[in-house]
Order: structure tokens, then C-alpha cells, then sequence
């Protein structure tokens, strides 16, 4: 008899799928019944990959590009492929007659499926199963309405449509920008992408605002009155003021009701109700405020850095290992904020399960009251897609570490403060009119605290509390203060906010049409969007700098090259607003797959053409501050630093490394710079060198390990030493690139100690140094960043057998029930 293999996407839906069907045994990674076999995906499988054809190409010149096969090649992603060759194993079992899609009802989840099926070469029948919820109800009546495969035909194409126009854009327009920037010598990399790029034109226009910006002065007059039970302050504002239309105008946007532009008028008011007295008139009004929704995955993301700082990718990595291993989360990378509409009865179990836990009074209080009913802001299945919001399980947080538990707790408060009632608040607004002038005074009392409970806030206090006026009671004006204050700049983005722009990206299309269609998809997806602010990391786009997120000149560099060679698309979110209105057309079978592919062929053989085309002229250039070698002026093109006629030329990017300004500034001034980190060889290792100009005007590197340069003998007689060699008990100098022993330095050197100047792109000063050699150890540096990981981590330096090494310093003791203890200190040889 001839069984049924189901395919997930996720191994915990094949477990929950063999739960609800039933009589399964497990085998290994898999379920197997006497009618079907269970098995899953971990994800994406396999990934588009250059077709072979190219290979031999060269893959980084223009001579290679465009590349637009005529069939895309897959290959297996290295982390899953014992997953993959299960699969396969199991796909080609004389016993398999058919196949059942149970991957996530989705366009990602058709594709992981579909790539899974082209690979192994398979033309078994298949069926899909479409699920929205996970309880066992809904599985099994699932099975008993499973549907035709070549019915999510259109979706399916949609799926490799996507996949492949993103491999398209991003492999030759990275390839092409890569080409024009290295015309100069060397490798410069430089990476664009479908979402990538537009999320740093939206950071970058930030910056260029933020430093475009000119505060501008202006003037609030507060008044302080008395009354019987005390004394309130209100802010004059005009009555008459009427909020600008929409408008790109930044004075527009500074104009506010309490905002005088003239002091002058500022002080005449001022004077005008002096010792006057006021007549008050208020209103109150009952305001409710609903709890926030549950969580999706970019708003768990933002609220993990606001409130602690966590990057987008350590909030995903920790959501994902309470999902896995701790099994108390439900699946975190979603974008929905609800729960299907047969969720009810799940819900309530979780709830009762937690009611042993610190939380436990408040989810007995929902039950106890039967808050969970059905509700359409709660239990809607129109607004749950491919997954539904986080939520706790019915597992028990036991043995969490600090940040697993609170995101697990930020979690469960949220999923039951949505049950709660709205909290109940008065709200005071008051006028004060003196003279005919009108102060305004606001205040805000909680009556009745809802779901702010869960969130510590019982207490009937009063946020903003303001004394109270009798009725008919006239107000003393005690006294009137005019404050000059000046208009900010708009704030850095920090991961919490660039989530939020990455997610309302859509606002910023301009066609209705494309707006709509990309709806709530944003740029990115939720299990997307860290590793796309990671990338830019990276790829030194951005730096942070604490929570901001700061653009580095190669994110400028790259925004000024892309408008000069006049290839927008790749900057704006309209293209991808294009790409969805197509695929949802793609889905509903009104335009065919071919017709869009050569739509994205068309636009990638744009992008090459502009590149390879682009050539400088007076257009693409501003004045520089720098002056060449022979004092004449400079001014500064979209590749280079070059004098006006052309005849001296300095590269912005030398081996893939760009030269900033102030950089280049320094380098022509003094003939010297670095040592510097972000150099790239030809195959692509980082290395650390100083950059030298010689007499000829031509940039030479500084490699020597002494760091002195050319080899040759170095006379340190001008110099005072750091300290002693602790190898040989010579003195060790300063140099240009390290602090060395003075006979590294001799023919031929009889030392090699040495301690560099920039270690793991951490610079060492000349005061650390001599800590090293007079104590044997500096001072704890934050900032190293481990070659093979990109990550910071924090470490002494210290000498161990005439060597330099690291020294980490202990961990922080976990709280209790944390796992893990407490680690020792560690030595490790630097660089």
C-alpha cells in the first residue's frame, strides 16, 4: 500500500500535524504511519545560485555582465543539507505515491516547497494543505479539504518570480556598481539590493537632513496663576492658528499653535498680561486607551531595542531559541498581529497554564471574568497570513537566561493585557484668558487602570495631576516667563524606528496603486529586516553608535554614485511597490510569469547599461578642502579627490577601503595617515595598513611589522621610549603603525616584539602601551571586532611570555535560575 509523504515547513507544524492525525511513530527526524510519512523542512533549502555557464566568466568586469540566464540553477544551503538529502531520501521511497504541501500558506512557504520538488526532480502528485491556525481541529479539517496543486500554481510562480528578480537586481547591479567604482585599481565591493539599498536612502536622507539643518529661534510665553487650592501653569497659544496643508517645507512643518516667531511679540504679550487676572473655563471628558495589539515580529523587534537595547537580530535570535528550544513561544517570524478565530479554546488553556506563574493573578482575573470571547481586534482570520501573532504557550518559563525571559515576559504581559479592559482616564483640557490672550493647561487622570495593571500602574493616581478651580473662581496671574528655545533636528534612526520606516515603507509611494499593493509588506519582511540592517553593518553602510544608527561617507558615496549614474530604482521603495501590484496581478492570474520576468531583465540590463556608461564631467564634482602636493586647489568628484585640471588624482577607495574626507585632508597635509583597518586584498582578507604619499604623488602602503616603514634602520634618538621590551630588555619606541622593541628595527632585527597600534579595529594609544609594559596589563577596551564573527567584544591586554594576549574579563552573574555559571578569565594571543 502506497503512503503519502507531508512536507513541512517547520518541524514543529510536522509534530503538531502528527498530534492531530494521529497513530504516528517517529522515525529519526521523522512520523510515520501506516498511511502517511511526516516530515519537514528548517526552512528555506536550497537558494538560487550562478548557472554554471558563467562560472568561467569574470565574474567582477563589466565583460561578464549582464548576467540573465534562462534558467536559474538551485543549490543546497550548506547549514540544512542533511535536512535536504532526507528529504530527497524520503521523496524517492518506492512507497511514496504522492506528496502533501504542509508548508506555511504563503508565497515564501510555496516556494520552499516547490524549490524542494524541482530539485529532487520528482512529478509525484501533490496536494496542498492550507492552514491559518495550528490547533489540532484545524489540522485535521484541513486534511479533509486539501487542495489540487496546480491551484497555488499562480502563487507558486509568483514565489520564483520574486526569488529570481531579487537575484537578478542584486547580483548584477552589485557586480556593475563593483566594476565602475574599481575602474581605478584595486576591489571595491559594493553591494546594492532590491530592500537593502532603498532602507539606506531612507537613513541616508535622514542624515542629510539632520545635517542640512539650521535651528531656527522661537519664543513661548507661560503663565503661572493662582488659585484658591493652589497654583497651575498654562502656555499661551493662538486660538486663531489653523495646522499648514501637507507639506514638504520644513518651516511648515516648525509651525505650532504655541510656537512666536518674533520676540518682540513674545515680550508684548508678555506685558500685556502682567497682574491681569484670568478668566478659566475647562472641560473634561471621560478617554479610554485599548492595550496594543499583540506582537508580530518587527514590533517584538522594536520594542527589544527601545527598551533594552537589543539589536533586531539578537531580539530574532532570542525569540527563535524560545520558539525551539524552550518551546514557550509561539513561532516568531510573522507579521501578524492577531489569531485565528478558532483560537478561543487555545487561548484560554494558555492562560490557565499560567496561572502558577508570577502573572498568574492576572490570567486568573481573565478567566475568572470570561474576557476571552470571540473578537474581531483579537481572533480575525482576514488579518492573520502565513503565521499568527507571538503568544506564550502552554509551556512553563523555567531556566531562562536575563534576556530570554524578558522577552518572554514582554510576551505574556502583552498577550494578556489584550484580553484586559481599556484603561479609563479623565482629561482635563483648561483655558486661562488673560487680556484676551488664551494659556492652555492639560491634565490627565487614571480612573480606572485596565490592562496598564498587568504593567504595574493600579494606583488611581494622576499622570499630570492640576489643581482644581471652583466654578465662577477668577485666576491671579503670579507671574508670566518668555522661554527662547530653538527648533531640533529630526532624531538618528535607531533599529527600533528603521524597523518601523522598513514597515511603513509603502507611505512613502507615491502611486495609489503601488501603495496599496505593498500594504502592510513594507520593505522587507519581518523575518527579514534584521539581517537586512545586519548586512549594512557590515558592509560598513552603517555604524552604530549606542542605539543610533549613524551612516558611514560609503553610504553617501553610494547614494551621490547611483543619482550620478542615474539608476534611481535601486533607491526608492517604488520598485518594490512595482514588483508587488505584479505578483498580486501574478497570483490572480492577470499578468504571466514571462511577461514579468522580462520586465526585470529589462530593468537589470538598464542598470548594467547606466553603470558601464557613466562617465565624470563637472556635473559630478563640488569643491575640497585638500590641496595637492604642489598647493594647488582640489576638487572632489564622485570617484575622486583630483585637482581641477585632472592632473593629480587621488582615489576615494583604495583596495576596497574608502578614503574619507578628513582622511584625505591628512594624508595630503602630511604626506602620512593610519594605521588604518578596512583594506580588502585581491582575495578578499581584510588587513590593516598606513597609507603613504611619496614624492611621485602616488599612494604607497606602509606594511612593514615594525611599523616604521621601508625597512630601513630608524633612529630613535629624538624619541622618549614607552617602556622596556619584555623579551630582551631594549627599549621600545613609537612608530607609525606599532609601539616595537628598538632591535626590531636593526639588520638584522635580533627582536620582533611588538604591540600594534590598531589591534581588531581597536586602536591602542601610546598611554595604553606603557600600561602594558610597566603593569602588564591596559585597560578594559570595549571596541575590538572578532575577525571571523564582525562582533564586538570587550577585553584586557596583557603580557604573557613576551607576548601580547587577550584577557577577557568575567561574565555578569545570570540571575537566578539562569543557565550557565560563571565563567572564568581567559587568555587569548592577540591578532
Amino acid at each position: 500500500m502506497s503512503k503519502v509523504l507531508i512536507i513541512a515547513e517547520k518541524p514543529s507544524v510536522s509534530t503538531d500535524i502528527a498530534k492531530a492525525l494521529g497513530k504516528f511513530k517517529k522515525v529519526g527526524e521523522y512520523y510515520e504511519n501506516d498511511e502517511y510519512v511526516c516530515c519537514s523542512a528548517v526552512g528555506h533549502l536550497l537558494e538560487l545560485c550562478l548557472p554554471s555557464e558563467f562560472e568561467k566568466k569574470k565574474k567582477w568586469s563589466f565583460d561578464a555582465l549582464p548576467i540573465v540566464p534562462d534558467a536559474f540553477d538551485l543549490k543546497p544551503i550548506e547549514k540544512s543539507k542533511t535536512r535536504l538529502t532526507l528529504l530527497k531520501k524520503l521523496i524517492k521511497r518506492d512507497d511514496i505515491g504522492g506528496l502533501i504541501n504542509a508548508c506555511d500558506a504563503g508565497r515564501e512557504g510555496e516556494l520552499i516547497f516547490r524549490y524542494i520538488v524541482q530539485h529532487c526532480k520528482t512529478n509525484k502528485p501533490v496536494r496542498r494543505l492550507w492552514l491559518q491556525s495550528m490547533t489540532h481541529d484545524a489540522i485535521r479539517e484541513g486534511f479533509a479539504q486539501l487542495r489540487k496543486g496546480e491551484e497555488l500554481d499562480p502563487l507558486g510562480q509568483a514565489a520564483v518570480c520574486r526569488s529570481e528578480s531579487d537575484w537578478l537586481i542584486g547580483i548584477n547591479g552589485t557586480r556593475a556598481l563593483t566594476a565602475l567604482n574599481s575602474k581605478g585599481g584595486g576591489f571595491v565591493l559594493t553591494t546594492v539590493g532590491r530592500v537593502q539599498t532603498p532602507t539606506l536612502a531612507i537613513v541616508v536622507e535622514r542624515e542629510q537632513k539632520i545635517r542640512s539643518f539650521h535651528p531656527k529661534t522661537y519664543w513661548e510665553v507661560y503663565g503661572t496663576f493662582g488659585v484658591s487650592a493652589g497654583e497651575y501653569i498654562g502656555r499661551w497659544f493662538d486660538e486663531g492658528f489653523r495646522k499648514p496643508e501637507k507639506s514638504d517645507k520644513d518651516e511648515d512643518s516648525d509651525k505650532k499653535a504655541e510656537r512666536i516667531w518674533d520676540e518682540v511679540r513674545a515680550r508684548e504679550i508678555q506685558t500685556k498680561c502682567h497682574g491681569h487676572p484670568g478668566i478659566v473655563t475647562e472641560e473634561k471628558r471621560p478617554s479610554s486607551q485599548l492595550s496594543p495589539l499583540l506582537y508580530d515580529l518587527t514590533s517584538l523587534q522594536r520594542e527589544g531595542n527601545s527598551r533594552f537595547g537589543l539589536s533586531a537580530k539578537r531580539t530574532l535570535q532570542i525569540a527563535q531559541t524560545l520558539y525551539e528550544r524552550h518551546k514557550v513561544l509561539t513561532y516568531p517570524r510573522t507579521d501578524s498581529r492577531c489569531l485565528p478565530e478558532d483560537y478561543v479554546a487555545t487561548a484560554k488553556s494558555v492562560l490557565k497554564s499560567m496561572q502558577n506563574s508570577p502573572l498568574g493573578s492576572f490570567a486568573a482575573n481573565i478567566l475568572n471574568n470570561a474576557w476571552v470571547r470571540p473578537n474581531k481586534r483579537i481572533f480575525d482570520n482576514s488579518r492573520v497570513s502565513d503565521h499568527f501573532a507571538i503568544t506564550p504557550t502552554q509551556n512553563s518559563p523555567a531556566g531562562l537566561d536575563e534576556f530570554e525571559y524578558k522577552i518572554y515576559e514582554m510576551v505574556a504581559k502583552r498577550f494578556l493585557a489584550v484580553f484586559y479592559p481599556a484603561a479609563q482616564f479623565e482629561v482635563l483640557t483648561r483655558i486661562t484668558r488673560v487680556s484676551g490672550e488664551a494659556f492652555k493647561t492639560d491634565g490627565k487622570v487614571l480612573k480606572e487602570p485596565g490592562w496598564l495593571a498587568i504593567y504595574g500602574r493600579e494606583e488611581q493616581g494622576s499622570d499630570d495631576v492640576v489643581v482644581p478651580v471652583k466654578e465662577g473662581e477668577e485666576a491671579k496671574t503670579e507671574k508670566v516667563e518668555v522661554k527662547g528655545l530653538e527648533t531640533k533636528p529630526p532624531q538618528h534612526f535607531t533599529e527600533a524606528t528603521l524597523l518601523s520606516a522598513m514597515e511603513g515603507a509603502g507611505k512613502l509611494v507615491e502611486d495609489e496603486q503601488l501603495r496599496e499593493a505593498m500594504g502592510k509588506k513594507g520593505l522587507g519582511t519581518p523575518a527579514t529586516r534584521a539581517a537586512i540592517i545586519e548586512g549594512l553593518l557590515a558592509e560598513k553602510y552603517l555604524n552604530r553608535d549606542g542605539r543610533d544608527l549613524l551612516c558611514t561617507p560609503k553610504a553617501f558615496a553610494l547614494m551621490e554614485l547611483l543619482g550620478a549614474a542615474r539608476i534611481p530604482a535601486l533607491t526608492s521603495p517604488e520598485m518594490t511597490g512595482e514588483w508587488e501590484h505584479k505578483l498580486k496581478q501574478m497570483e490572480q492570474k492577470q499578468i504571466t510569469r514571462s511577461a514579468f520576468m522580462k520586465e526585470i531583465a529589462d530593468l537589470t540590463r538598464q542598470i548594467v547599461e547606466n553603470a558601464r556608461g557613466f562617465e565624470e564631467d563637472e556635473s559630478h564634482s563640488k569643491p575640497f578642502a585638500g590641496r595637492t602636493p604642489t598647493g594647488g586647489p582640489m576638487i572632489e568628484t564622485v570617484r575622486f579627490y583630483q585637482s581641477q585640471d585632472a592632473q593629480f588624482k587621488l582615489s576615494k577607495y583604495i583596495a576596497g577601503r574608502l578614503i574619507e574626507p578628513s582622511e584625505a585632508i591628512t594624508l595630503l597635509e602630511k604626506k602620512f595617515l593610519g594605521p588604518l583597518d578596512g583594506f580588502r586584498s585581491r582575495m578578499g582578507r581584510p588587513f590593516t595598513a598606513a597609507l603613504k604619499l611619496n614624492g611621485e604623488g602616488k599612494v604607497e602602503f606602509v606594511f612593514d611589522e615594525s611599523g616604521l616603514g621601508g625597512g630601513e634602520t630608524i633612529d630613535f634618538s629624538q624619541q622618549e621610549p614607552v617602556g622596556i621590551c619584555p623579551v630582551d630588555g631594549a627599549k621600545v619606541y613609537e612608530g607609525s603603525m606599532a609601539f616595537v622593541c628598538e632591535h626590531s628595527v636593526k639588520k638584522p632585527p635580533t627582536c620582533t616584539f611588538r604591540i600594534g597600534k590598531k589591534i581588531l579595529a581597536q586602536d591602542i594609544s601610546r598611554e595604553q602601551a606603557v600600561k602594558i609594559l610597566t603593569a602588564g596589563k591596559s585597560d578594559l577596551f570595549l571596541n575590538f571586532v572578532s575577525q571571523r564573527t564582525k562582533r564586538r567584544f570587550k577585553a584586557f591586554l596583557v603580557l604573557q611570555e613576551g607576548k601580547v594576549k587577550f584577557e577577557f574579563p568575567p561574565r555578569e552573574e545570570k540571575p537566578k535560575g539562569a543557565k550557565g555559571k560563571k565563567a572564568a578569565v581567559a587568555t587569548k594571543t592577540e591578532g
